[in-house]
């Protein structure tokens, strides 16, 4: 991955170094219309290239840190519960503790260590969110319709 990295850092100097130096008489003066074509074509192509390899990096990354170890999770959602447009009830376990913590916009409240852990059944369906399941009752209630 590093000599990934280097080769693509080294590649602009690469590329200067390989053009010709040329002496003040020896230059000649560009055309103005061919050149000007050439060289938004040469901007347009660099600037392609670099998006592409933004983009390439962002989604090895993202590929990379997905592999990593899971099973090292400490901290897990057992329930959440919406009161208002913004502020919602948590219910998370850390090791054998069960903490239900109030979420405001700007504040993570703890509420409560509960002294008996709440016992989830593990065969039960995964917590959706009202709308959602909302929304799949109401396209559910639509496909029945003739």
């Amino acid at each position: 991955m590093k000599w990934v990295l280097g080769g693509f850092l080294a590649l602009p100097l690469s590329v200067l170094a390989a053009e010709p130096v040329t002496s003040a008489a020896t230059a000649v003066a560009p055309v103005a219309g061919s050149s000007l074509g050439g060289q938004l074509t040469q901007l347009v192509l660099g600037l392609l290239l670099v998006l592409g390899l933004i983009f390439a990096l962002a989604w090895l990354l993202r590929r990379v840190q997905q592999t990593g170890p899971r099973h090292g999770q400490v901290i897990e959602l057992i329930g959440s519960r919406a009161l208002g447009t913004r502020d919602r009830l948590v219910l998370v376990q850390v090791g054998n503790e069960q903490i239900l913590l109030g979420l405001t916009p700007g504040r993570i409240t703890p509420l409560h260590v509960l002294k008996e852990p709440v016992s989830v059944p593990g065969n039960s369906e995964p917590a959706t969110p009202e709308f959602a399941k909302r929304l799949m009752e109401i396209l559910g209630q639509q496909k029945d319709k003739p």
